[in-house]
């Protein structure tokens, strides 16, 4: 019981800490109030580092490299040279071009430009976006994962290799209920008994990689990179399973999309392109479900955080971090159901693109 409880204290702490380094952020100067959307929503989009805390009024951070491709050729520095600023004020000169930082988008200055200019719906007018090829917070966030994977699954294949009988030991104890899961529970199902194991590595990949990174979002710490509330990334993701739906697609699959059965020639030519908007939703479905769910999951942790800053009351703090926790345990069942969802989906439209006509 006092473990869970300074469990509970702990990860309450952890939120406090990553908010408030924010939150001091916008106070610096005193008259500013707190705006809960902007640091919400600074905390759910990309960024070109890692905002740990503010330690002494200063921010500390982990900078990421910036690479961009300009007019001038390959442009490459650390985004410790915007020192800290994302409202396009500090300029980094590199390369012959002199570059800002708005809303963590990097700009490009125009010639002869030494401030930007902005419109009534403060859009800049005297700068252009450059080719931006930067290891953002997300990238790095994925590159992490991989990496966690390739532990956790090689070390699992080393441990059947040197255990007698192939019997689980180890981290291949935790790692084989999951994988006999997919293929049981979704592959088998969805797809079929004959064909299965031919989209089982891509199942497993989109089941665990999904999983690890809705983890990596609920890290407060470094601001829980939010992967998976990346809609290129879900979008991405939803590519591939269209991509290998379409390729694998029988010649019933496609029959029953451009001239189904049994049914009047009249009605075949109304269905047709209602069944081809169909195949087009699905991956659409998968892209929205998993971004949306990923992200409605932070804005609410982070709108409950910043009740105790909109209220400036210790009081608040109690209810705020009590109601935040258990959100939290939600969101960390979420992470493995949302992962589910995806692949379930994916094995889905697999069995639906190569089941066989009957007769």
């Amino acid at each position: 019981m006092q473990i869970n409880t300074f469990r509970f204290f702990l990860l309450g702490l952890l939120f406090s800490i990553s908010l408030s380094g924010f939150a001091s952020g916008e106070e610096k100067t005193g008259d500013e109030k707190f705006d809960p959307k902007e640091m919400i929503m600074h905390h759910v989009k990309d960024a070109h580092s890692f905002h740990l805390w503010d330690w002494d009024g200063h921010p500390v951070s982990i900078s990421l490299p910036v690479i961009l491709w300009t007019d001038n050729g390959l442009t490459t520095f650390m985004s410790s040279e915007f020192h800290h600023d994302n409202s396009g004020t500090h300029i980094v000169e590199k390369n012959g071009g002199k570059f800002v930082n708005l809303h963590e988008k990097v700009y490009q200055l125009n010639d002869g430009e030494t401030t930007v200019a902005f419109d009534a719906e403060h859009h800049p007018t005297n700068a252009v976006k450059p080719y931006d090829f930067s290891i953002t917070r997300n990238v790095f966030m994925m590159w992490v994962s991989v990496l966690v994977l390739l532990f956790i699954f090689i070390g699992a294949a080393r441990r059947y290799k040197k255990s007698e009988n192939f019997v689980p030991k180890g981290i291949a104890s935790f790692v084989e209920p999951l994988i006999v899961f997919v293929r049981d529970e979704i592959a088998v199902p969805m797809i079929g008994e004959k064909t299965y194991k031919r989209y089982m590595p891509y199942l497993l990949t989109i089941f665990f990689f999904v999983w690890i990174n809705n983890i990596f979002g609920l890290i407060p710490i470094i601001n829980g990179a939010n992967v998976s509330g990346n809609i290129a990334f879900t979008f991405t993701l939803a590519l591939f399973t269209f991509i290998i739906t379409t390729l694998v697609g029988n010649k019933n699959y496609w029959k029953h999309i451009f001239w189904m059965p049994g049914v009047p020639v009249p009605m075949k030519i109304f269905l047709m392109p209602i069944e081809l908007i169909g195949m087009m939703v699905k991956p659409i479905s998968l892209m929205i479900r998993l971004f949306a769910n990923i992200t409605a999951g932070h804005i609410i942790i982070l709108a409950l955080m910043s009740l105790i800053f909109v209220f400036k009351s210790v009081a608040v703090a109690p209810v705020s971090i009590a109601f935040a926790l258990f959100i939290t345990v939600i969101e960390i069942i979420v992470t493995a159901i949302q992962a589910y969802i995806f692949t379930v989906l994916s094995a889905l439209y697999f069995g639906m693109a190569t089941e066989e006509e009957e007769h």
